[in-house]
């Protein structure tokens, strides 16, 4: 049975704003990597059928990065882009490790929360048998604080 994970946070910012965070490369670039690494966004295309490749760069002496030694190379296709409501993306990683084969899903819903809060809530399913479960909670925490940070920043 593949392992699936549950993350929301308050973002202080409406849907609106929030989503657009989702779908700008640069914003991504500066969020969604986790606090141990920086993220660079490859190309980028938003619309269903379209999406996005991006490395995450470990930050410390890592050896063992699901594509090289310090990297975590992925490709995101977005499955369904519902504005302001919904984002669905099918990602897969760049790796010759089995481990980390597969299509993971990951569903972001946003849900208003007064006029300047969103609930944000991202789900991963089919996570690859590499990534422990809990490790990946605390990587989508840590982005989901950072998104937090940058939506009071911009």
């Amino acid at each position: 049975m593949s392992a699936t994970t549950t993350n929301s946070k308050l973002i202080p910012a409406p849907k609106k704003q929030v989503y657009h965070a989702f779908t700008d490369k640069d914003a991504l670039a500066f969020w969604l990597a986790p606090n141990n690494m920086k993220g660079k966004v490859h190309q980028f295309e938003l619309k269903v059928g379209g999406g996005y490749s991006m490395s995450l760069y470990y930050q410390d002496s890592v050896s063992g990065g699901k594509t090289t030694g310090n990297e975590d190379r992925f490709h995101a296709t977005f499955v369904e882009l519902e504005p302001y409501e919904k984002i669905v993306q099918a990602i897969q990683f760049d790796s010759d490790k089995n481990k980390f084969e597969g299509e993971m899903m990951m569903e972001v819903h946003l849900a208003e929360s007064g006029p300047t809060a969103t609930l944000v809530t991202i789900t991963f399913k089919n996570i690859p048998p590499g990534i422990d479960p809990k490790d990946n909670e605390k990587g989508t925490q840590q982005s989901l604080e950072k998104l937090a940070e940058y939506m009071r920043e911009h």
